[in-house]
């Protein structure tokens, strides 16, 4: 005999054909989870069986099978005026009486007669949440819904929500006949995360497919505002192997605009008991997790996984009642676990123009065509293939013409709002959160959209160049040096460790401080000292952390880790700081503490600057960064470069200090290199080698200073060629001096990268690796193994 209604501590995965995918999924982990400390609201749902009874019983599968016949789902305005009318008649249909019995018993059993009680009202389809299908977000949820007529009525929303414009069209685009999808209703008790935070999560991350992060976003109030993309959430990524050992594991930690958040309001009429209000100022500019409540999530998501064995996408809320972080539902990820991994597509931009709007990048391709501006979805019937879609904000009503853009740009959202969910599904680029993009944009302009750039997408004025390139992962050929790459900043870190490599050569560690952080370390450290308009500045760029030094070292922190945790366990050796006075100056407040120089590039840069006592505390927060990633989050794969070396002494003497703070040569698998890059390096090499663990040999500044050229001159620079006799025979040197000492030997110059036969000419030395651009891995790759062959 069949049921109405199961209550979830009652279903499992086995009863997807019963109550959908979702609601499946929270009788699961109601059942399993538990003992693994996750919470699950509780609640129950109404069958399939109970669906098709309401549908089939009561006559409306005929009249709705009459105006589904011969629908072109691609014609909007018959799409929008046939899904109205079916929908209109859904809710106006009544429950048949045992329906309607079973799920008033099971609403007084839920709620003990408590009027008080809130419950969410949320659709799963029988075909949704499998690996190959995303209804996700396809039909209606509502929230804070109190008293059992509420509730009934509610339900038939839901129920019609199944013939609403984008999901008519998405089943009828992936081939899911309407009849063979039915729905179940979820009804669960509410988190009171409307005085809280709630978020989504997932258990890779979305744009790279990277594995072994957990990717966590997080705003106040309720999660339909994260999911809808009404707001810019916080986000936080995870990192998967210092989690399971324990040890302290969140690689990022992004701050939104957090501007609104969905709270409930005191109306029980169905749809009017949410309502958006404005987030206080003082609340925007900090987190709205803490680091224990972060690392919860990860801990949860791990369990989800590690349970269904594949990745998961999350949606979580913090009930600010209790304090209790719970887990309102998990679905399959549909996006990037559908990807071949044998193969990558990179974008590049072949020229660069004038960046319009800016805001997150959603996927890693790049898009361009003529701006469309919607302000509304009743507009959509004027947009036309190959458009830009530019909007406030997306939800699933304007899914049909989503799929005919070249490109997707929006106001509002986070990376786990509906226009990324979708794009990333599409494959279409997509800028999210910019924040003025509806008045930016001029409607009928020509725009490039580039989300090949790294966690920022920009929108460049114009039709500019770009290209394609297509990498087989799987057929890289040996060659007899390591090939490893120069990795700029962290965000392009999870998608760079797809590409073939053997880890990172250079990491600079001033791109970190100059992207993450942009305040002179002087500044954070006197920051009570500075003029009040720049005190005022800094503390609110610092205000999510304890302390303005609490914030540098984390940030550098978080882009070291990321770095780490992109490329473990190969080898990412990182190198201190190396500003010259002129680039410090640029920092926040810069400018303030940095001397006048003749000529900065020999100046006060590198070890002299470590060594010198008015930086003395500014390298220590560096350092204490440094031991932090490999001693407390296990990252031991980060060795230590240092810039700069003038004279043995020096180089010796920075050792001594490494060790002063805790870095200690050779403890913990500690390696410490030296940049090669002064003629004295290599002159000497094995006097150098005597403190250090190998060379990494800088053929820009090596080239420079051997030759006497100042490569900033346009008046000598036409002279300047690494693979000049007198460079090359300083490259030989160091690398004879290495080897001789069984010592590391690399490059991570811009040499190789530019000329090919250089880089032959290196391997044919004996040179252990070879660090190199990333958009240059593959080329020379193949290059060397010709040579070889």
């Amino acid at each position: 005999m069949s049921r109405n209604v199961v209550p979830f501590a009652e279903l499992g995965m086995d009863d997807i054909h019963m109550v959908g995918g979702k609601n499946a999924s929270l009788g699961e982990m109601v059942s399993n989870l538990a003992s693994a400390g996750v919470n699950v609201p509780d609640g129950f749902a109404t069958t399939s069986d109970a669906y098709r009874a309401f549908i089939g019983d009561t006559g409306l599968a005929e009249q709705i099978a009459d105006q589904l016949r011969g629908l072109d789902t691609d014609d909007v305005e018959q799409l929008a005026a046939v899904g109205r009318s079916i929908r209109e008649t859904v809710v106006k249909q009544p429950f048949p009486d045992d329906l309607e019995a079973d799920i008033r018993t099971a609403y007084e059993e839920l709620t003990g007669g408590d009027e008080s009680v809130s419950v969410a009202v949320r659709s799963s389809a029988t075909a949704e949440d499998l690996p190959d299908a995303s209804f996700a977000g396809q039909q209606e949820t509502f929230l804070n819904i109190r008293g059992v007529d509420a509730v009934l009525t509610a339900i038939r929303e839901v129920f019609a929500s199944l013939y609403n414009d984008r999901a008519i069209a998405y089943r009828v685009h992936h081939g899911f006949e309407h009849e063979t999808v039915a729905l179940s209703a979820g009804i669960q008790r509410m988190v009171r995360s409307d005085i809280g935070a709630s978020g989504v999560m997932f258990t890779m991350d979305t744009e790279s497919g990277f594995a072994d992060a957990v990717f966590i976003t997080s705003s106040y109030g309720l999660g339909e505002a994260v999911v809808q993309g009404a707001v810019n959430p916080d986000e936080f990524y995870v990192y998967k192997p210092a989690l399971r050992a324990g040890r302290p594991a969140i690689l990022k930690r992004g701050i939104g605009g957090k501007a609104t958040q969905m709270v409930y309001t005191e109306d029980r009429t169905v749809g009017k008991t949410t309502e958006f209000v404005d987030v206080p100022e003082d609340q925007r500019n900090i987190l709205s997790l803490t680091d224990d409540e972060v690392l919860e999530l990860g801990r949860h998501a791990l369990a989800i996984e590690e349970h269904y064995g594949r990745p998961m996408d999350i949606e979580w809320g913090k009930d600010g009642a209790d304090g209790q972080i719970y887990i309102l539902q998990a679905r399959p990820e549909t996006v990037q676990s559908r990807r071949s991994g044998s193969e990558l597509q990179r974008f590049r931009l072949g020229e660069k123009g004038t960046v319009l709007v800016e805001g997150r990048a959603i996927g890693q391709k790049i898009g361009a065509g003529t701006v469309r501006v919607l302000e509304s979805v009743e507009q959509m019937r004027d947009f036309q293939a190959g458009e830009v879609l530019v909007a406030d904000m997306t939800d699933p009503d304007w899914e049909p013409i989503m799929k005919r853009a070249s490109a997707i740009v929006t106001n509002r959202g986070g990376r786990t709002c509906h226009a990324a969910i979708i794009a990333r599904e599409l494959g279409i680029p997509a800028v999210v959160g910019t924040g003025s993009a509806t008045r930016t944009l001029q409607d009928g302009g020509e725009v490039t959209v580039s989300c090949a750039e790294g966690d920022t997408g920009n929108v460049y004025e114009g039709l500019l160049d770009f290209s394609v390139e297509s990498t087989t992962l799987e057929s890289m050929p040996d060659i007899p040096v390591k090939i490893m790459m120069n990795v700029g900043t962290p965000d392009q870190a999870f998608a760079f460790s797809r590409l073939p490599n053997e880890g990172v050569g250079l990491a600079r560690l001033e791109f970190i401080i100059n992207h993450q952080i942009g305040i002179h370390p002087k500044a954070l450290l006197e920051v009570e000292n500075l003029e009040d308009h720049l005190r005022d500045e800094i503390k609110a760029a610092t205000a999510a952390y304890d302390t303005p030094r609490d914030y540098f070292v984390k940030r550098v922190a978080e882009g070291v880790s990321t770095l780490a945790a992109a490329f473990a366990p190969k080898p990412v050796i990182v190198r201190m700081s190396d500003f010259k006075t002129n680039e410090y100056a640029n920092l926040l407040g810069g400018e303030r503490y940095e001397p006048s120089e003749e000529n900065p590039m020999l100046g006060y840069r590198g070890a002299s600057r470590y060594l010198s006592e008015e930086f003395a505390d500014c390298f220590a927060m560096e350092c204490e960064a440094l031991k932090y990633v490999r001693d407390e989050m296990g990252l031991t794969n980060v060795k230590i470069m240092i810039p700069f070396v003038r004279t043995v002494a020096e180089g010796r003497a920075v050792i001594d200090l490494l060790a002063h703070h805790g870095l200690v040569r050779g403890e913990n698998d500690l390696q410490v290199v030296m940049m090669c890059e002064l003629p004295s390096n290599a002159v000497i090499a094995g006097q150098f080698l005597e403190h250090f663990d190998g060379f990494s040999i800088g053929s820009n500044d090596m080239t420079q200073l051997t030759l006497g050229i100042d490569r900033d001159s346009s008046l000598v620079a036409a002279g300047f060629d690494e693979r000049n006799d007198a460079v090359k025979f300083m490259l030989s040197a160091a690398i004879r001096a290495c080897r001789e000492r069984g010592k590391y030997i690399g490059i991570c110059g811009q040499g190789p990268s530019d000329h090919p036969d250089l880089a032959a000419w290196l391997m044919e030395q004996g040179i252990e690796s070879m660090s190199l651009n990333p958009d240059t891995v593959v080329d020379t790759w193949l290059s060397l193994a010709k040579q070889t062959s």
